[in-house]
C-alpha cells in the first residue's frame, strides 16, 4: 500500500505541474507578446539596433518585427541556439553578473526578462544591475511580482506569503521527485518595486497589471532613444 501511495503521490505532483503549465502557457505567451510590444514602443526600438539579452532565449523575440542585432548571453548549454529567427543572433556563454569581453555602453540596449530573480541573493542582483547599466546605453529589466495570485515559477497560489516552514515542507517534498525544478524554485529571490527602483535609480518602473493586480515590474531607461511618443504611450499602458 505504501508503494501505491507513493506512486500516486508522484503522479499527482507531475499532474499538478502539467496542468499548471498547460493552462499557464497560453496566458504567458499572450502576456509576453503584449510586453514585447510595450518594450518596442517604450524603448523606441529601430532596425539594426544592437541588443544584449541577458539570460534569455531567442523565442521571445519572434513577435518583435523590428530586426535587431541580438546577442544572447547565457550559461553554457542553456540557450536554444538552433532557433530560426529573422533577427541576426549571436550566442555567447558567460555570467550575467560579471560580463567579460564588452566595454561600457557596448550595446544600444540591454534586455532581460524574468532573470534577475534567479541570479542569487541581493548582492548578486546588485552585480547584475551594475552590469546592465554598464553595458547598455539604455535598458529594460523585468521581474515577476510576488503580489500576483499565482506564483510564476511553481504555480502555487500566494506562494511568497506562506510561512517559511510551510515553504520548506513543500520544497523538501518536491526535491525528492523533481530536484532540478525544485532547485530553480528554491533559488528564486523575488524583488519588490522598491528593490527595482533602488537597483536601477535612473529607471522608470512600469507596473504590468492583470485585472488590477501587479503581474510584474519593469525597470526601463530609454536613454538617448527616448521620444515624446514613447512617454505618451507609456501613460496609456
Amino acid at each position: 500500500m505504501a508503494l501505491f501511495d507513493g506512486t500516486l503521490d508522484m503522479k499527482l505532483k507531475y499532474l499538478r505541474i502539467r496542468v499548471f503549465e498547460r493552462f499557464l502557457r497560453p496566458f504567458s505567451e499572450r502576456t509576453r507578446r503584449k510586453r514585447m510590444r510595450s518594450y518596442t514602443t517604450l524603448m523606441n526600438l529601430k532596425n539594426g539596433m544592437s541588443v544584449l539579452d541577458l539570460g534569455g532565449q531567442p523565442m521571445i523575440w519572434d513577435s518583435v518585427s523590428t530586426q535587431v542585432h541580438l546577442t544572447i548571453l547565457n550559461l553554457p548549454g542553456i540557450a536554444v541556439a538552433g532557433h530560426a529567427s529573422h533577427h541576426r543572433i549571436e550566442y555567447v556563454e558567460g555570467d550575467a553578473c560579471k560580463v567579460s569581453g564588452y566595454g561600457d555602453r557596448s550595446f544600444d540596449t540591454v534586455f532581460s526578462n524574468s532573470v534577475i530573480e534567479h541570479v542569487g541573493p541581493a548582492d548578486k542582483q546588485a552585480e547584475f544591475a551594475r552590469e546592465v547599466r554598464r553595458l547598455g546605453r539604455s535598458y529594460w529589466v523585468q521581474t515577476p511580482s510576488k503580489w500576483f495570485p499565482i506564483e510564476a515559477h511553481c504555480g502555487m497560489p500566494f506562494w511568497w506569503f506562506y510561512p517559511a516552514r510551510l515553504r520548506h515542507y513543500f520544497i523538501e517534498r518536491w526535491r525528492q521527485k523533481l530536484p532540478a525544478w525544485t532547485e530553480m524554485v528554491e533559488e528564486t529571490t523575488v524583488l519588490t518595486k522598491a528593490d527595482m527602483q533602488q537597483l536601477f535609480p535612473d529607471a522608470t518602473i512600469w507596473v504590468e497589471t492583470w485585472f488590477g493586480l501587479p503581474k510584474s515590474y519593469t525597470a526601463y531607461f530609454a536613454g538617448e532613444h527616448a521620444t515624446m511618443r514613447g512617454v505618451s504611450d507609456a501613460r496609456s499602458l
